[in-house]
Protein backbone atom coordinates (compact mmCIF):
# COMPACT_ATOMS: atom_id res chain seq x y z
CA UNK A 1 0.00 0.00 0.00
CA UNK A 2 2.91 1.98 0.90
CA UNK A 3 4.86 1.37 -2.47
CA UNK A 4 1.42 2.22 -4.06
CA UNK A 5 1.11 5.67 -2.56
CA UNK A 6 4.39 6.65 -3.57
CA UNK A 7 4.19 5.62 -7.37
CA UNK A 8 0.86 7.87 -7.11
CA UNK A 9 3.02 10.65 -5.83
CA UNK A 10 6.06 10.32 -8.14
CA UNK A 11 3.60 10.24 -11.18
CA UNK A 12 1.64 13.34 -10.08
CA UNK A 13 4.70 14.67 -10.01
CA UNK A 14 6.26 13.67 -13.31
CA UNK A 15 2.57 15.05 -14.65
CA UNK A 16 3.65 18.83 -13.19
CA UNK A 17 0.35 18.24 -10.66
CA UNK A 18 1.93 20.02 -7.97
CA UNK A 19 -0.96 22.61 -7.77
CA UNK A 20 -3.62 19.73 -7.20
CA UNK A 21 -1.68 18.69 -3.82
CA UNK A 22 -1.79 22.19 -3.23
CA UNK A 23 -5.52 22.08 -3.11
CA UNK A 24 -5.47 18.76 -1.82
CA UNK A 25 -3.79 20.54 1.05
CA UNK A 26 -6.36 23.21 1.12
CA UNK A 27 -9.19 20.49 1.00
CA UNK A 28 -7.35 18.70 4.02
CA UNK A 29 -7.49 21.54 6.44
CA UNK A 30 -10.38 22.25 5.14
CA UNK A 31 -11.88 19.22 5.99
CA UNK A 32 -10.66 18.89 9.35
CA UNK A 33 -12.86 21.96 10.24
CA UNK A 34 -16.05 21.17 8.68
CA UNK A 35 -15.19 17.68 10.42
CA UNK A 36 -15.05 19.17 13.95
CA UNK A 37 -18.35 21.54 12.66
CA UNK A 38 -20.03 17.87 11.23
CA UNK A 39 -19.22 15.61 14.72
CA UNK A 40 -20.29 18.55 17.10
CA UNK A 41 -23.90 19.59 14.77
CA UNK A 42 -26.01 17.00 15.97
CA UNK A 43 -24.20 16.83 19.69
CA UNK A 44 -25.32 20.61 20.29
CA UNK A 45 -28.58 20.34 18.57
CA UNK A 46 -29.64 17.77 20.78
CA UNK A 47 -28.08 18.77 24.00
CA UNK A 48 -30.41 22.02 23.98
CA UNK A 49 -32.72 19.97 24.10
CA UNK A 50 -34.62 19.72 21.06
CA UNK A 51 -35.15 15.55 19.23
CA UNK A 52 -33.60 13.64 16.92
CA UNK A 53 -36.51 14.30 14.79
CA UNK A 54 -36.52 17.89 14.74
CA UNK A 55 -32.80 17.50 15.15
CA UNK A 56 -32.70 15.89 11.20
CA UNK A 57 -35.21 18.32 10.44
CA UNK A 58 -32.66 21.70 11.32
CA UNK A 59 -30.05 19.50 9.47
CA UNK A 60 -32.72 18.77 6.44
CA UNK A 61 -32.52 22.68 6.49
CA UNK A 62 -29.01 23.16 5.80
CA UNK A 63 -29.48 21.43 2.28
CA UNK A 64 -32.47 23.32 1.35
CA UNK A 65 -30.63 26.01 1.60
CA UNK A 66 -27.50 24.76 -0.14
CA UNK A 67 -30.67 23.24 -3.30
CA UNK A 68 -31.57 26.69 -4.11
CA UNK A 69 -28.33 28.23 -3.81
CA UNK A 70 -27.20 25.85 -6.58
CA UNK A 71 -29.98 27.83 -8.78
CA UNK A 72 -29.25 30.82 -7.79
CA UNK A 73 -25.53 31.00 -8.56
CA UNK A 74 -25.97 30.00 -12.21
CA UNK A 75 -27.57 33.37 -12.74
CA UNK A 76 -25.73 34.68 -9.55
CA UNK A 77 -22.34 33.95 -10.60
CA UNK A 78 -20.90 34.90 -14.68
CA UNK A 79 -18.98 31.57 -14.36
CA UNK A 80 -17.81 29.39 -11.77
CA UNK A 81 -14.14 30.20 -11.37
CA UNK A 82 -13.01 27.96 -8.41
CA UNK A 83 -10.76 30.91 -6.81
CA UNK A 84 -13.83 33.41 -6.10
CA UNK A 85 -15.97 30.32 -4.65
CA UNK A 86 -13.58 29.61 -2.34
CA UNK A 87 -12.78 33.30 -1.49
CA UNK A 88 -16.66 33.45 -0.43
CA UNK A 89 -16.61 30.19 0.89
CA UNK A 90 -13.91 31.03 3.14
CA UNK A 91 -15.51 34.36 4.44
CA UNK A 92 -19.00 32.09 5.20
CA UNK A 93 -16.55 29.61 7.09
CA UNK A 94 -15.08 31.77 9.27
CA UNK A 95 -18.02 33.15 10.93
CA UNK A 96 -20.03 29.98 11.16
CA UNK A 97 -18.32 28.34 14.15
CA UNK A 98 -19.05 31.38 16.69
CA UNK A 99 -23.12 31.38 15.29
CA UNK A 100 -23.09 27.63 15.62
CA UNK A 101 -21.92 27.97 19.02
CA UNK A 102 -24.38 31.37 20.28
CA UNK A 103 -27.47 28.79 18.93
CA UNK A 104 -30.10 27.98 21.01
CA UNK A 105 -33.30 28.40 19.46
CA UNK A 106 -34.56 26.44 16.30
CA UNK A 107 -34.64 29.35 14.20
CA UNK A 108 -31.11 29.99 15.05
CA UNK A 109 -29.88 26.54 14.40
CA UNK A 110 -32.25 27.48 10.68
CA UNK A 111 -30.34 29.98 9.97
CA UNK A 112 -26.84 28.38 10.85
CA UNK A 113 -27.66 25.08 8.78
CA UNK A 114 -28.37 27.32 5.70
CA UNK A 115 -25.29 29.09 5.76
CA UNK A 116 -23.54 25.68 6.25
CA UNK A 117 -24.99 24.45 3.00
CA UNK A 118 -24.20 27.55 1.12
CA UNK A 119 -20.07 27.21 2.25
CA UNK A 120 -20.39 23.72 1.62
CA UNK A 121 -21.88 23.97 -1.90
CA UNK A 122 -18.99 26.71 -3.10
CA UNK A 123 -16.57 24.13 -2.18
CA UNK A 124 -17.96 21.54 -4.17
CA UNK A 125 -18.79 23.92 -7.21
CA UNK A 126 -15.16 25.38 -6.93
CA UNK A 127 -13.24 21.87 -6.62
CA UNK A 128 -15.57 20.63 -9.64
CA UNK A 129 -14.36 23.81 -11.49
CA UNK A 130 -10.44 23.14 -10.82
CA UNK A 131 -10.49 19.66 -12.07
CA UNK A 132 -12.57 20.37 -15.11
CA UNK A 133 -9.88 23.08 -15.91
CA UNK A 134 -6.72 22.29 -14.76
CA UNK A 135 -6.70 18.42 -15.36
CA UNK A 136 -7.38 15.84 -18.46
CA UNK A 137 -10.34 13.98 -18.91
CA UNK A 138 -8.38 10.32 -18.07
CA UNK A 139 -6.94 11.23 -15.28
CA UNK A 140 -10.78 12.94 -13.86
CA UNK A 141 -11.33 9.87 -11.71
CA UNK A 142 -7.97 9.78 -10.14
CA UNK A 143 -7.80 13.14 -9.68
CA UNK A 144 -10.98 13.10 -7.18
CA UNK A 145 -9.77 10.25 -6.21
CA UNK A 146 -6.47 12.46 -4.33
CA UNK A 147 -8.63 14.59 -3.75
CA UNK A 148 -11.12 12.42 -1.54
CA UNK A 149 -7.82 11.46 0.25
CA UNK A 150 -6.88 14.13 1.52
CA UNK A 151 -10.30 14.97 1.90
CA UNK A 152 -10.83 11.67 3.92
CA UNK A 153 -7.54 12.39 6.12
CA UNK A 154 -9.81 15.82 7.35
CA UNK A 155 -12.66 13.57 8.54
CA UNK A 156 -11.02 11.03 9.60
CA UNK A 157 -8.60 12.48 12.25
CA UNK A 158 -11.18 15.52 13.10
CA UNK A 159 -13.69 12.94 15.14
CA UNK A 160 -11.17 11.58 17.08
CA UNK A 161 -9.85 14.82 18.04
CA UNK A 162 -13.69 15.90 19.04
CA UNK A 163 -13.87 12.85 20.77
CA UNK A 164 -10.88 13.41 23.22
CA UNK A 165 -12.09 17.30 23.69
CA UNK A 166 -15.57 16.49 24.31
CA UNK A 167 -15.55 13.37 26.64
CA UNK A 168 -17.41 14.93 29.41
CA UNK A 169 -19.12 17.74 28.23
CA UNK A 170 -18.88 20.23 24.92
CA UNK A 171 -17.06 23.48 25.38
CA UNK A 172 -15.82 26.16 23.67
CA UNK A 173 -12.68 24.13 22.08
CA UNK A 174 -13.42 22.21 19.54
CA UNK A 175 -15.01 25.52 18.21
CA UNK A 176 -11.56 27.49 18.39
CA UNK A 177 -9.87 24.58 17.06
CA UNK A 178 -12.28 24.31 14.01
CA UNK A 179 -10.62 28.04 13.25
CA UNK A 180 -7.32 27.00 13.38
CA UNK A 181 -7.67 24.37 11.10
CA UNK A 182 -9.28 26.92 8.17
CA UNK A 183 -6.67 29.66 8.95
CA UNK A 184 -4.56 26.50 7.85
CA UNK A 185 -6.67 26.25 4.67
CA UNK A 186 -6.77 29.81 3.73
CA UNK A 187 -2.91 30.42 4.32
CA UNK A 188 -2.82 26.99 1.49
CA UNK A 189 -5.10 28.39 -0.20
CA UNK A 190 -2.69 31.60 -0.93
CA UNK A 191 -0.14 29.58 -1.81
CA UNK A 192 -1.87 27.84 -4.39
CA UNK A 193 -3.17 31.28 -5.75
CA UNK A 194 0.66 32.14 -6.01
CA UNK A 195 1.86 29.04 -7.93
CA UNK A 196 -0.95 28.28 -10.23
CA UNK A 197 -0.19 32.56 -10.81
CA UNK A 198 3.60 31.29 -11.48
CA UNK A 199 3.02 28.74 -13.52
CA UNK A 200 0.95 30.59 -15.76
CA UNK A 201 -2.69 30.19 -15.73
CA UNK A 202 -3.97 31.26 -19.12
CA UNK A 203 -7.00 28.98 -18.89
CA UNK A 204 -8.34 30.39 -16.20
CA UNK A 205 -7.82 33.82 -17.04
CA UNK A 206 -9.98 32.88 -19.48
CA UNK A 207 -12.64 31.84 -17.38
CA UNK A 208 -12.47 34.05 -14.81
CA UNK A 209 -12.62 36.88 -17.73
CA UNK A 210 -14.72 36.47 -20.43
CA UNK A 211 -18.48 37.01 -20.36
CA UNK A 212 -20.39 33.30 -19.29
CA UNK A 213 -22.95 32.01 -22.31
CA UNK A 214 -26.00 34.96 -23.58
CA UNK A 215 -27.82 35.01 -19.73
CA UNK A 216 -30.94 33.03 -20.14
CA UNK A 217 -34.14 33.91 -18.85
CA UNK A 218 -34.97 32.37 -15.59
CA UNK A 219 -37.96 30.60 -17.28
CA UNK A 220 -35.03 29.69 -20.00
CA UNK A 221 -32.71 28.68 -17.24
CA UNK A 222 -35.46 26.04 -15.51
CA UNK A 223 -36.20 24.50 -19.33
CA UNK A 224 -32.45 23.85 -19.68
CA UNK A 225 -32.10 22.55 -16.04
CA UNK A 226 -35.26 20.07 -17.26
CA UNK A 227 -33.58 18.87 -20.12
CA UNK A 228 -29.98 18.54 -18.94
CA UNK A 229 -31.59 16.57 -15.56
CA UNK A 230 -33.77 14.28 -17.92
CA UNK A 231 -30.26 13.25 -19.87
CA UNK A 232 -27.93 12.82 -16.28
CA UNK A 233 -31.03 11.40 -14.52
CA UNK A 234 -29.82 7.74 -13.55
CA UNK A 235 -25.82 9.54 -12.57
CA UNK A 236 -28.07 12.15 -10.67
CA UNK A 237 -30.15 9.82 -8.84
CA UNK A 238 -26.90 7.56 -7.53
CA UNK A 239 -25.77 11.28 -6.21
CA UNK A 240 -28.76 11.50 -4.48
CA UNK A 241 -28.47 8.22 -2.33
CA UNK A 242 -24.54 8.43 -1.79
CA UNK A 243 -25.71 11.96 -0.25
CA UNK A 244 -28.51 10.19 1.30
CA UNK A 245 -26.47 7.82 2.63
CA UNK A 246 -23.61 10.36 4.15
CA UNK A 247 -26.04 12.30 6.05
CA UNK A 248 -27.90 9.43 7.42
CA UNK A 249 -24.43 8.80 8.83
CA UNK A 250 -22.79 11.90 9.62
CA UNK A 251 -26.41 12.89 11.61
CA UNK A 252 -27.10 9.31 13.65
CA UNK A 253 -23.56 8.10 13.61
CA UNK A 254 -21.72 10.60 16.84
CA UNK A 255 -25.06 9.98 18.70
CA UNK A 256 -24.32 5.89 18.37
CA UNK A 257 -20.57 6.64 18.79
CA UNK A 258 -21.56 8.23 21.84
CA UNK A 259 -23.62 5.75 23.03
CA UNK A 260 -20.62 2.94 22.92
CA UNK A 261 -19.91 2.71 26.37
CA UNK A 262 -17.30 0.16 25.49
CA UNK A 263 -14.94 2.30 24.18
CA UNK A 264 -15.40 5.10 26.55
CA UNK A 265 -13.50 8.66 25.39
CA UNK A 266 -12.25 6.99 22.44
CA UNK A 267 -16.15 7.16 21.00
CA UNK A 268 -14.85 9.21 18.02
CA UNK A 269 -12.92 6.04 16.83
CA UNK A 270 -16.27 4.66 15.36
CA UNK A 271 -16.83 7.58 13.41
CA UNK A 272 -13.15 7.38 12.01
CA UNK A 273 -13.67 3.85 10.88
CA UNK A 274 -16.25 5.42 8.88
CA UNK A 275 -14.03 7.93 7.41
CA UNK A 276 -11.33 5.76 6.97
CA UNK A 277 -11.77 3.88 3.77
CA UNK A 278 -11.87 6.92 1.48
CA UNK A 279 -8.12 7.19 2.50
CA UNK A 280 -7.10 4.10 1.23
CA UNK A 281 -9.53 3.83 -2.10
CA UNK A 282 -8.46 7.40 -3.52
CA UNK A 283 -5.56 6.08 -4.59
CA UNK A 284 -6.70 3.13 -6.57
CA UNK A 285 -10.06 4.30 -8.15
CA UNK A 286 -8.37 5.52 -11.58
CA UNK A 287 -7.57 2.14 -12.29
CA UNK A 288 -10.87 0.27 -11.30
CA UNK A 289 -12.71 3.39 -13.59
CA UNK A 290 -10.63 2.67 -16.46
CA UNK A 291 -11.18 -1.17 -16.63
CA UNK A 292 -14.62 -1.41 -15.63
CA UNK A 293 -16.37 2.44 -16.68
CA UNK A 294 -17.22 4.75 -14.19
CA UNK A 295 -20.99 4.43 -13.91
CA UNK A 296 -20.67 0.96 -13.70
CA UNK A 297 -18.10 0.90 -10.90
CA UNK A 298 -20.13 3.35 -8.99
CA UNK A 299 -22.72 1.26 -9.23
CA UNK A 300 -21.46 -1.72 -8.32
CA UNK A 301 -19.81 -0.46 -4.94
CA UNK A 302 -23.16 1.34 -4.24
CA UNK A 303 -24.88 -2.55 -4.20
CA UNK A 304 -21.71 -4.20 -2.19
CA UNK A 305 -21.50 -1.59 0.71
CA UNK A 306 -25.80 -1.71 1.00
CA UNK A 307 -25.24 -5.04 1.25
CA UNK A 308 -22.78 -4.75 4.00
CA UNK A 309 -24.86 -1.95 5.84
CA UNK A 310 -28.39 -4.25 5.76
CA UNK A 311 -26.04 -6.55 8.82
CA UNK A 312 -25.73 -2.96 11.21
CA UNK A 313 -28.40 -3.89 13.19
CA UNK A 314 -28.12 -7.36 13.41
CA UNK A 315 -24.43 -6.61 15.91
CA UNK A 316 -24.02 -6.54 19.00
CA UNK A 317 -20.33 -6.11 19.57
CA UNK A 318 -18.94 -2.90 19.09
CA UNK A 319 -15.59 -3.78 17.19
CA UNK A 320 -17.51 -6.17 15.06
CA UNK A 321 -19.94 -3.02 14.40
CA UNK A 322 -16.77 -0.67 13.50
CA UNK A 323 -15.43 -3.95 10.91
CA UNK A 324 -18.66 -3.97 9.23
CA UNK A 325 -19.35 -0.13 9.20
CA UNK A 326 -15.56 0.15 7.34
CA UNK A 327 -15.97 -2.32 4.79
CA UNK A 328 -19.72 -0.82 3.91
CA UNK A 329 -17.99 2.51 3.53
CA UNK A 330 -15.15 1.00 1.91
CA UNK A 331 -17.48 0.34 -1.21
CA UNK A 332 -19.40 3.80 -0.57
CA UNK A 333 -15.93 5.70 -0.41
CA UNK A 334 -15.05 3.92 -4.28
CA UNK A 335 -18.37 4.92 -5.84
CA UNK A 336 -17.61 8.94 -5.02
CA UNK A 337 -15.02 9.58 -6.94
CA UNK A 338 -15.94 7.31 -9.58
CA UNK A 339 -19.39 9.38 -10.62
CA UNK A 340 -17.37 12.65 -9.83
CA UNK A 341 -15.17 11.77 -12.90
CA UNK A 342 -18.33 10.88 -14.71
CA UNK A 343 -19.55 14.44 -14.21
CA UNK A 344 -16.05 16.12 -14.63
CA UNK A 345 -16.11 13.78 -18.41
CA UNK A 346 -19.29 15.47 -19.17
CA UNK A 347 -17.95 19.23 -18.16
CA UNK A 348 -15.08 18.85 -20.50
CA UNK A 349 -17.50 17.42 -23.18
CA UNK A 350 -19.60 20.11 -23.21
CA UNK A 351 -18.28 23.35 -20.96
CA UNK A 352 -20.98 25.42 -22.25
CA UNK A 353 -23.40 23.44 -19.99
CA UNK A 354 -20.17 23.66 -17.34
CA UNK A 355 -22.61 25.85 -14.42
CA UNK A 356 -25.96 23.65 -15.17
CA UNK A 357 -23.98 20.11 -14.90
CA UNK A 358 -22.00 21.56 -11.67
CA UNK A 359 -25.49 23.31 -10.43
CA UNK A 360 -27.67 19.85 -11.09
CA UNK A 361 -24.50 17.32 -9.60
CA UNK A 362 -24.77 19.51 -5.99
CA UNK A 363 -28.71 19.88 -6.72
CA UNK A 364 -29.09 16.60 -6.16
CA UNK A 365 -26.47 15.99 -3.86
CA UNK A 366 -28.43 18.59 -1.11
CA UNK A 367 -31.44 17.05 -1.89
CA UNK A 368 -29.93 13.92 -0.37
CA UNK A 369 -28.38 15.71 2.22
CA UNK A 370 -32.18 17.30 2.77
CA UNK A 371 -34.06 14.14 3.06
CA UNK A 372 -31.23 11.85 4.62
CA UNK A 373 -31.46 13.92 7.88
CA UNK A 374 -34.59 14.16 8.28
CA UNK A 375 -35.37 10.74 7.44
CA UNK A 376 -32.37 9.18 10.10
CA UNK A 377 -33.93 11.50 12.94
CA UNK A 378 -37.44 10.12 12.47
CA UNK A 379 -36.34 6.51 11.93
CA UNK A 380 -33.93 6.52 14.70
CA UNK A 381 -37.04 7.88 17.02
CA UNK A 382 -39.20 4.92 16.14
CA UNK A 383 -36.75 2.27 15.19
CA UNK A 384 -33.47 2.43 16.63
CA UNK A 385 -30.32 3.51 15.75
CA UNK A 386 -28.97 0.48 14.53
CA UNK A 387 -32.46 -0.73 12.03
CA UNK A 388 -32.14 2.88 10.57
CA UNK A 389 -28.66 1.62 9.46
CA UNK A 390 -29.84 -2.07 8.21
CA UNK A 391 -32.42 -0.30 6.30
CA UNK A 392 -30.45 2.25 4.37
CA UNK A 393 -28.39 -0.77 3.27
CA UNK A 394 -31.14 -2.71 1.58
CA UNK A 395 -32.16 0.87 -0.36
CA UNK A 396 -28.66 0.96 -1.43
CA UNK A 397 -28.82 -2.94 -2.56
CA UNK A 398 -31.93 -1.89 -4.52
CA UNK A 399 -31.18 1.57 -5.83
CA UNK A 400 -28.28 -0.54 -7.33
CA UNK A 401 -29.96 -2.92 -9.22
CA UNK A 402 -32.53 -0.62 -10.30
CA UNK A 403 -29.69 1.70 -11.93
CA UNK A 404 -27.84 -1.30 -13.23
CA UNK A 405 -30.56 -2.19 -15.30
CA UNK A 406 -31.97 1.20 -16.35
CA UNK A 407 -28.88 3.63 -17.59
CA UNK A 408 -27.73 3.78 -20.51
CA UNK A 409 -23.91 2.45 -21.09
CA UNK A 410 -22.83 6.25 -22.71
CA UNK A 411 -24.19 9.33 -21.91
CA UNK A 412 -23.39 11.97 -24.52
CA UNK A 413 -25.27 15.75 -22.90
CA UNK A 414 -24.14 17.45 -26.34
CA UNK A 415 -25.81 14.89 -28.71
CA UNK A 416 -28.99 14.46 -26.76
CA UNK A 417 -29.37 18.23 -26.42
CA UNK A 418 -28.97 19.03 -29.89
CA UNK A 419 -31.33 16.14 -31.02
CA UNK A 420 -34.15 16.97 -28.49
CA UNK A 421 -33.79 21.37 -29.92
Amino acid sequence: MLNHLFVHLRNYAVKEKKTLYLLSTVILFWSLFDGIITYIVPIVITDSGISKTLMGIILGTSSVAGALFDFIACRLFRNTYYKKLFIIMFAICFGFPLLLFKAHSFFMFVIAMALWGVYYDLRVIGTFNYIGRFTPKNAHSESFGVLQVFSSIGYLVAPLIVGLLIADSLNWQPFALSWIFLILSIIFFLILIRQTRRDGESDCVRGLCELAETRRSFLSEVVLWGRVGKILFPVLLLTFFLSFSDAFFWTIGPLVAESLSEIGEFAGVFMMVYALPPLIVGWTVGSFTKRYGKKHTSFLCLFFGGLFLTFFGYINNPFILMADIFIASFFMAMAYPAISGAYADYISETEEYEKEIEGLEDFYGNLGYVAGPIMAGFMADQLGNGNTFSILGLLGVIMSLILMAVTPKSINVRSRLESAA
